[in-house]
């Protein structure tokens, strides 16, 4: 973002009076929050996938493409400079060397993001599967309760 963007943002959120800037949420009663009866939090797995999707395909532009002829030409101009005795040579190396560490960070985050994703999908598939397992014997155990047959699920008649 450039300087004047910032300052052009800043003015338009002065004109706006006394409302004040909100990170991270919504205003009162758009949803959200925990008193607004919305329920649980619910994920499909649908999305989780599509989550760890994006950030795989992120992952794989990420050094291709933000590693840039320009950025890999900012350090040969830092030792083109260093060469040259130019102080300026240092920090050019310092910034492309700098560079490349963010940019190794960012992708370890979206290969933590897309492998976190994957092993949730499977997780929660798991649990379901689990709980829907649990619940199918519910009906076998309600059987065994019933007053309407004797030991080894002979019938019982009752007497009037």
């Amino acid at each position: 973002m450039a300087w004047e963007e910032w300052d052009q943002l800043k003015a338009t959120a002065a004109e706006r009076g006394n409302q004040q800037m909100q990170l991270n949420g919504l205003p009162p009663g758009e949803g959200g929050g925990s008193g607004g009866g919305q329920g649980d939090l619910k994920v499909s797995e649908a999305a989780l996938a599509a989550v760890g999707d994006h950030a795989f395909k992120l992952y794989g532009r990420l050094w291709p493409e933000a590693r840039t002829p320009v950025a890999r030409s900012t350090g040969r101009a830092g030792d083109d400079l260093v060469g040259k005795s130019f102080a300026l040579g240092g920090a050019l190396r310092h910034v492309a060397a700098r560079w490349d560490r963010q940019l190794g960070t960012l992708m370890d985050a979206c290969a933590h993001i897309s492998n976190h994703m994957d092993f949730s999908a499977k997780t929660h598939k798991d649990s379901d599967e689990w709980i829907q397992r649990g619940m199918s014997s519910i009906h076998a155990l309600d059987a065994g309760f019933d007053q309407s047959y004797g030991p080894a699920g002979e019938k019982r008649t009752t007497q009037g």
